[in-house]
């Protein structure tokens, strides 16, 4: 069974919202984060990715922008480190991120792996995160 982007928003809004006999909570100081998707950046050599990749670490945060007028792909979403663009969110998983971008949905993503790997797009995992 596929999920469809309304499903999967709707699981983490069920999530997030205290249940009916929740009693008032004091202020909270930890955060939970909510993983939505793990990926891999499409099209890394073709962009800034060899002249960024010894800067790059672990950690750091990467910007996703929506392309909807790209010509290959109305879904397209941009992966950018500091305004260097790196790649693409990969096309077969680009999907739900772009309606949840459209639809105004607070995401981030942060470099999660690196690895001198020959293949280039297998050199940056990175997961997205719902605020």
């Amino acid at each position: 069974m596929r999920s469809t982007p309304s499903a999967l928003l709707a699981c983490v809004l069920l999530l997030s919202s205290d249940p009916p006999h929740a009693q008032p909570a004091e202020p909270r100081t930890a955060r939970v984060t909510l993983v939505v998707q793990s990926a891999r950046i499409a099209g890394f050599h073709h962009y800034d990715g060899a002249s960024v990749w010894e800067h790059l670490r672990e950690g750091d945060t990467l910007e996703l922008v929506r392309e909807p007028d790209n010509r290959h792909d109305a879904n397209a979403v941009r992966v950018e480190w500091r305004g260097r663009m790196l790649g693409y969110v990969p096309r077969r998983e680009n999907k739900a991120l772009a309606w949840a971008l459209d639809t105004g949905q607070r995401l981030r993503a942060r470099i999660v792996h690196l690895r001198a790997h020959p293949n280039p797009a297998r050199r940056i995992e990175f997961d997205i995160i719902m605020e």
